[in-house]
């Protein structure tokens, strides 16, 4: 038998081109669009029901900026530590950056990621994710502005349980699926990544209004809530949905969710809130909303706040780095993209009095009058 070499680095096969998965006449290293900001992305979050403690994670490749990489935040108390590496894209089957990698074990059910222990930061980790209810298709955002495609993604979520250990400078944790619970997501497409682009018209944001999505997971089902509404009250993405962990019960879509925040007077940051689901089959409920732990995911991690280290930006062959804050020492400061570790709480319908967790992740871009938000100020005294 002969023992052949692997592709020439000059061409553009790699191993996914021997599955049957392509959708174009290209070979799978190149997408079907030459946009710049093509991605594909995970996304997983772990934490402690109790708020002990918070891991996000994510891993993209970006095809036609030559990029693949990822992050690992992680917050215990006010610590926020950060582990992020970058290198080359070369065959799109290796999900691997530095210390980084994911590993699909059972497609849409079970995966393992791990962060092996390395000299740039005090993370380590290897936890295996279970799906507690059937992956769910979520609805296509499409933005369109001044005649360029903005955002044009499709994503997959899941909430799930945990098992394994997770090492964070003097912190160890055994992550158990009774107790450590979290929610992962798929996403491809086309949205803004890496460098900044010269603005022209488009000059004044990507995306605007309130954001907010809240995966959360009970006993026998999920609730999976999301919405992009704007100043004026109209919504450019919404969904509403519940998925019960048995696969033969169908999902049930809840209508128009309504959302009741409240904001710590002087800032921009919501430390409780009500989803309101009144159309829901099976009656109307509502959802308490009670945040246990908080992660400022922008900072460190390539979610923009970084100018030297976006999502996408290229950084050279390899490059790890570890960073860290103190959020009771930075608190005044901070701003952006927030994840919340959050205790729900069902009142109503036919889950009545139903506690569960989960994600509670929101950010208010620009202004947002319903809150008193007026353009990038903070919310009245």
């Amino acid at each position: 038998m002969t023992d052949f070499p692997r592709p020439p680095a000059h061409g553009s096969l790699s191993s996914w081109d021997d599955y049957p998965v392509h959708q174009v006449a290209e070979t799978v290293r190149h997408a079907a669009t030459s946009d710049r900001n093509f991605y594909d992305r995970y996304y997983f979050n772990c934490h402690a029901n109790d708020g002990s403690a918070f891991l996000v994670m994510g891993l993209g490749q970006y095809p036609n900026l030559a990029v693949q990489d990822a992050f690992a935040c992680v917050v215990v108390g006010d610590e926020h530590r950060v582990v992020r590496a970058s290198r080359e894209l070369g065959d799109r089957m290796d999900t691997s950056v530095g210390p980084l990698r994911v590993e699909v074990l059972e497609p849409l059910v079970s995966l393992r990621v791990v962060c092996e222990p390395n000299d740039e930061s005090d993370i380590s980790f290897d936890l295996t994710w279970r799906g507690a209810m059937p992956a769910f298709e979520e609805p296509r955002q499409y933005v369109r502005r001044h005649g360029r495609v903005l955002f044009d993604t499709m994503r997959l979520a899941q909430t799930g349980r945990w098992s394994g250990t997770l090492r964070c400078g003097d912190h160890t944790f055994e992550v158990a699926p009774d107790r450590w619970w979290g929610t992962r997501d798929r996403s491809w497409g086309v949205r803004p990544v890496g460098e900044e682009e010269p603005p022209g018209i488009r000059a004044g944001g990507q995306m605007t209004g309130f954001w907010n999505y809240v995966p959360v997971q009970f006993d026998d089902h999920s609730l999976l809530y999301m919405l992009n509404e704007l100043d004026d009250g109209s919504r450019v993405l919404e969904e509403a949905v519940r998925v019960w962990a048995d696969p033969g019960r169908d999902p049930e879509w809840l209508g128009r969710p309504e959302h009741d925040a409240v904001l710590t007077p002087g800032t921009r940051y919501i430390e409780r809130s009500t989803l309101r689901f009144p159309d829901a089959p099976g009656g109307a409920f509502e959802v308490s909303v009670e945040p246990l732990l908080d992660c400022w995911l922008m900072h460190g991690t390539g979610y923009g706040l970084d100018p030297d280290w976006r999502h996408g930006m290229w950084q050279g062959p390899l490059v790890v780095e570890g960073r860290s804050m103190d959020y009771g020492a930075q608190r005044g400061e901070l701003f952006g993209l927030v994840d919340q570790v959050a205790r729900v709480t069902q009142s109503g319908g036919v889950a009545d009095g139903a506690v569960g967790h989960g994600l509670h992740e929101f950010f208010f871009i620009d202004g947002f009058a319903r809150y008193g938000l007026v353009g990038w100020e903070p919310a009245p005294t």
